[in-house]
């Protein structure tokens, strides 16, 4: 029996103050439902551009938005590589930035290729 046919027939079988109770359950099931997936992070990148002029922590800051579905954890030692790459052997902002935007999009790639593997 499909699950509707069977949450009918138990609906059916309750008294009218239990309908009522499973009722306001259910809209505040869907209710929550619908805010889950409002606040669930895109699934695309958000179209967030590149200023001319940026540090490499701004650059990092404007990828975490871009990339909103990416684990931090799991680019913040790449990331924390070419901060030091940067600040410590003197590696060019452009550069150190231009590396990023590789980075977040290959790890990009990576998440989407998982989630349709998933499907």
């Amino acid at each position: 029996m499909r699950d509707s046919k069977r949450l009918l027939l138990a609906f059916r079988g309750l008294s009218e103050a239990r309908q009522q109770a499973l009722l306001d359950y259910a809209e505040f099931l869907a209710g929550k439902e619908a805010v889950e997936l409002a606040d669930a992070p895109s699934a695309e990148p958000l179209p967030i551009p590149r200023p001319e002029q940026e540090s490499v922590v701004k650059a990092i800051q404007r990828l975490m938005q871009t990339y909103p579905m990416l684990e931090r954890n799991q680019i913040f030692h790449e990331a924390s590589a070419q901060m030091t790459r940067h600040l410590v052997h003197g590696v060019a902002a452009q550069e150190a930035i231009d590396e990023l935007e590789r980075i977040f999009a290959r790890h990009y790639r990576q998440h989407a290729e998982t989630r349709a593997g998933q499907s």
